[in-house]
């Protein structure tokens, strides 16, 4: 018999799962259909990222489907662009909805059918309350709401109103159809809520054909149940939404009976994940579009170097809960880091040089040193570093008067060059204001490689590239974009933008090994000592590649903190 007792022990069932695994062993389904929603109106962010491994993440499984759906029923903010972005972004996270692919546009003539039945049953009407008047009839969390004056107008006086609706025959914002249901309800969104309004605009997909647009919530349950959905995952601020959604399937007595659960969604520290918010960051010229390396939009994290896979584990490792939380930015910073060491390929780069001479090395000769392309993966094999008398090492890489335990160059310390030789600091050359500009040394040529035949140690090793062989590249270090940890917890008054960081994007020129000018845009790398860098996709040319920062080496921010 074996022994077990080292095996690692299951990870907990979320409570959608404990859900699901109910329903199953019932027999209420015997299969199970999710669905991931998004309107339209924007790039999708890295928390869309949760529902979408969610949803997808369900479906797969438990052997079901899961459908991509455009919850496209407001035509004034809803754009073709942003509908090619999301499924570029579901299919880039690893996940495909193969047939089922859905627009709640292709809905409207059933749910405007929809619309009629309720009417007909007495459970729908046309109001020509203003907003403001509808606010006030509303009434409030103590206050009942009051009934609109027609609110018992008969069906035929209703069914002709809603005809006028649709076509065309009143101006935006001078009727709507409201669901007839409580206007005393405890819960206020059961108080009679707007189900159509006219929006004489046009829409992406359908045209000028309509000029009434059903609301979201009237929407949602009907595509939940026209597609079949098992379980209708929402986030928490859908649950008060619940009981209409409840109240609407059971009153059309739809064959197919989604449930809604709802989960937390993501809110992460150093960030804004308001779809209003990023979009006036990119109107407002804040940043230089969605797919600004700076934002959280998935285009965004894509083009700074983020993967899919260091995504999709972040995703798994901060869970799904009913309880709203801040997740800390520094674990999805760790995801990729995690998955980048074991993938990226090793590189030199020199981000802010100063000459290092060799004064023994002979005059003209250039070696070419095997490097590792790296260490964590055998099989991504090797390239050649040349070598020579001068070469470009990082400023903070020599300190003329250093203080204890600092193991780099310093005058009479001895470091290996990353690859190549042993070197020992002699001096340095200062301009005439005491200015560093050249660190001098003398190098072991028994060392090649980076170690001693007779044994001895040395505690620092630097990076370096040949000043003779090394390209100019531009290199973007991008930052958080927000100061402040939770963007959530502003005063009333303050204006979200006065937390945005001025230091989140740094500008400079580096100094790197030839064999970086050859990558192609979207390559991920690691610069040696320095941090994970991507070649920028839209601004490189050849030859000439821009790279991104996607992360430190370590987090920096956890010693800023601790100071």
């Amino acid at each position: 018999m074996s022994d077990d007792s080292s095996s690692p022990a299951p990870l907990p069932r979320h409570f959608i799962q404990q859900i699901i695994d109910a329903d199953l062993a019932s027999g209420k389904h015997s299969k199970v259909v999710t669905r991931f929603p998004p309107e339209p109106n924007g790039y999708l962010h890295i928390g869309h990222a949760k529902s979408i491994c969610l949803n997808f993440g369900l479906a797969q499984e438990f052997k079901g489907n899961c459908h991509l759906r455009m919850d496209d029923t407001n035509p004034t903010k809803e754009e073709v662009e942003y509908v090619d972005s999301i499924q570029e972004d579901v299919r880039w996270l690893g996940f495909d909805w193969h047939e089922h692919y859905y627009q709640a546009s292709d809905y409207f003539e059933r749910m405007h059918a929809d619309a009629i039945r309720l009417i007909q049953m007495g459970k729908a009407y046309v109001c020509y309350l203003s907003t403001e008047q509808m606010r006030e009839y509303r009434g409030d969390l103590i206050k009942p709401g009051k009934e609109s004056p027609t609110r018992n107008s008969s069906v035929a006086e209703n069914l002709a109103a809603f005809e006028k609706m649709t076509r065309g025959e009143f101006d935006e914002g001078k009727a709507v159809l409201r669901a007839k249901i409580d206007m005393a309800s405890p819960n206020v969104h059961l108080r009679d809520p707007v189900i159509y309004r006219i929006r004489k605009a046009e829409h992406h997909n359908t045209g000028n054909r309509w000029c009434v647009y059903p609301m979201y919530d009237y929407a949602h349950p009907l595509e939940d149940a026209y597609e079949g959905i098992t379980h209708s995952i929402c986030t928490l601020e859908f649950e008060v939404h619940r009981p209409f959604y409840d109240w609407l399937l059971k009153t059309l007595d739809t064959s197919a009976k989604p449930q809604q659960i709802e989960f937390a969604r993501l809110n992460i520290t150093y960030t804004v994940l308001s779809k209003r918010k990023l979009l006036e960051l990119v109107q407002e010229k804040r940043v230089q579009g969605w797919d600004d390396p700076r934002m959280p939009t998935l285009s965004g994290l894509r083009r700074r170097g983020y993967t899919p896979a260091s995504i999709r584990k972040f995703c798994e490792v901060i869970g799904v809960t009913k309880f709203n939380s801040l997740s800390d930015v520094a674990l999805l910073e760790h995801a990729v880091r995690d998955d980048l060491n074991k993938t990226s390929p090793r590189f030199m780069a020199v981000l802010d040089p100063i000459k290092l001479v060799i004064d023994n090395y002979p005059e003209g000769q250039v070696e070419q040193l095997e490097a590792q392309n790296n260490p964590e993966d055998p099989s991504a094999g090797s390239r050649i570093v040349p070598f020579s008398k001068t070469l470009l090492i990082e400023r903070e890489d020599f300190q003329e008067v250093a203080p204890k335990k600092y193991f780099r160059l310093t005058p009479g310390q001895e470091v290996r060059l990353r690859w190549g030789y042993y070197v020992k600091c002699t001096h340095c050359v200062k301009d005439s204001a005491g200015n560093v500009t050249e660190v001098h040394c003398t190098y072991d040529p028994a060392t090649k490689g980076g170690d001693s035949p007779d044994g001895r140690k040395v505690k620092g090793t630097i990076h370096w590239v040949s000043a003779e062989h090394a390209g100019d590249v531009e290199v973007r270090l991008y930052d958080r974009l927000f100061l402040k940890e939770d963007m959530n917890d502003l005063a009333d008054d303050e204006d979200w933008r006065t937390q945005l960081n001025p230091q989140s994007l740094t500008v400079i020129r580096g100094k790197v090994e030839p064999a970086l000018l050859q990558l192609k845009p979207g390559t991920r790398v690691q610069f040696e000592r320095t941090g994970y860098f991507c070649v920028d996709t839209k601004d490189s040319t050849v030859n000439r590649p821009v790279f991104n920062r996607t992360v430190t080496l370590k987090d920096s921010w956890a010693k800023q903190v601790a100071k």
